[in-house]
């Protein structure tokens, strides 16, 4: 049996490599990407731009295998609008097709919370997406052309959908990371409140849960927001970290409008640790997703949120997070 990840020398598609040899020992793990990752061994390496037509020539495919699809252009700010447009929605059109022509049942589709757009409210599964960037506006149509290519035959294909919070875990090198990074050198502040709510999940659980689902979930589309349940604040997140890492000093809190100039200034100089405007904002406002239906899916997490900080510290020799 084979398991195709697309960009799997991402972040995630590392992580699910490392679970699905631990699993399955005896089954094929191709890694299919543009750039290949020395740190994913425990995937077969094929060069594979999910923008183009997919073709394995020399790989045995049968209807059993599963694709998991991560390929994804995803920092947000960070590229052109078009290049989200390109790789999100014509991957997804490229990676369906692939299925379709070899017969492949079973999808796992990692999309975003990006769909539901940036707003305080609480959004569960059944909100109604308002994406208001191109990534969000991208990952939505993905979402929909794995819909349609599972209903082409809806009494076999088997569709998840999962739309994670911000994932942490070792190799993020995003948000997690910068927010260990700007505590432990005395450069973060609390943008203009405490109480912002960042639903998060831990790396292992997302990839974990993927699994779980492909072995409780037969047939049909099945979408959930990937969060812990109830999601943290960033004042318990900051909290969390630093008890873990043995970090002592106090974290200030800084009114929004000087920290948004502040933020404008270093965006002139090059945006230093990716400091600009687009990503403070993005700070201060909530992402309040529920997990509730994950929660109630029979799935048990394997971790609590400081056994998942303290879990990523110890992968790094509990030297730092990263």
């Amino acid at each position: 049996m084979n398991y195709f990840i697309t960009g799997g020398s991402g972040f995630i598609g590392t992580h699910l490599a490392n679970l699905l040899k631990e699993v399955y020992p005896q089954s094929n793990i191709y890694n299919l990407d543009i750039v290949e990752n020395s740190q994913n061994g425990r995937a077969i390496y094929i060069y594979c731009d999910v923008r183009t037509t997919i073709n394995l020539n020399n790989v045995e495919i049968t209807s059993d295998d599963v694709i998991f699809n991560f390929a994804a252009v995803h920092r947000t700010p960070g590229h052109l609008d078009h290049e989200y447009f390109e790789t999100n929605i014509c991957g997804a059109e490229n990676v369906c097709a692939f299925a379709e022509r070899h017969g492949i049942k079973k999808i796992v589709f990692t999309s975003s919370i990006a769909p539901y757009g940036a707003a305080e409210d609480l959004k569960e599964e059944t909100t109604l997406p308002t994406p208001n960037t191109p990534y969000g506006i991208s990952k939505l149509v993905a979402e929909k052309i794995h819909a349609v290519w599972q209903a082409k035959d809806s009494q076999t294909r088997q569709l998840i959908i999962v739309r994670p919070g911000v994932v942490f875990g070792k190799g993020e090198n995003g948000n997690f990371t910068r927010l260990y990074w700007g505590i432990r050198e005395r450069k973060f502040m609390y943008p203009g409140r405490k109480d912002t709510i960042k639903a998060c999940i831990y790396v292992k659980e997302l990839v974990r849960f993927m699994l779980y689902r492909l072995e409780h979930h037969e047939q049909g589309v099945e979408l959930y927001n990937c969060t812990f349940e109830p999601a943290y604040t960033i004042g318990q997140i900051v909290e969390t970290m630093k008890k873990v890492t043995g970090m002592k000093h106090t974290v200030p809190l800084i009114p929004a409008w000087i920290l948004m100039s502040a933020a404008a200034v270093a965006g002139c100089l090059g945006a230093p640790m990716g400091i600009c405007p687009a990503r403070v904002k993005k700070l201060m406002v909530s992402t309040n997703i529920c997990g509730k239906k994950l929660a109630d899916s029979g799935y048990k997490f394997h971790y609590t949120f400081e056994e998942a900080i303290a879990d990523w510290f110890k992968d790094n020799g509990k030297q730092c997070l990263k």
